[in-house]
């Protein structure tokens, strides 16, 4: 997986690229983790990601816990229709903000 990094403004944008599973869900964690203690708003663009498991999704439980403690912002935006299945069947999609 590879991991872009580009603030837009008061938003920092984190764009996805390949599979977020157990090998890759601890570089997505780091990033993640360093991102929250600096930016307010987060936005991980997942149009290039294909594939999550339940690592990916633990790390995206956990980001969405620590941004809420500290009174941030995280959302998902461009989400393949195999990956939103994943969201909706897990019930994801009603935990995390995707837009």
């Amino acid at each position: 997986m590879e991991i872009d990094k580009a603030q837009n403004g008061d938003i920092c944008v984190l764009t996805l690229t390949g599979r977020l599973d157990t090998a890759t869900s601890p570089k997505l964690q780091e990033i993640l983790t360093e991102t929250i203690s600096s930016s307010e708003k987060i936005e991980l663009d997942f149009a290039a990601v294909d594939y999550v498991s339940s690592a990916g999704l633990r790390v995206l439980l956990s980001g969405e816990k620590n941004v809420k403690v500290n009174g941030k912002t995280m959302t998902l935006k461009n989400i393949l229709p195999e990956v939103m299945e994943v969201f909706e069947i897990t019930g994801f999609s009603g935990i995390l903000t995707i837009v």
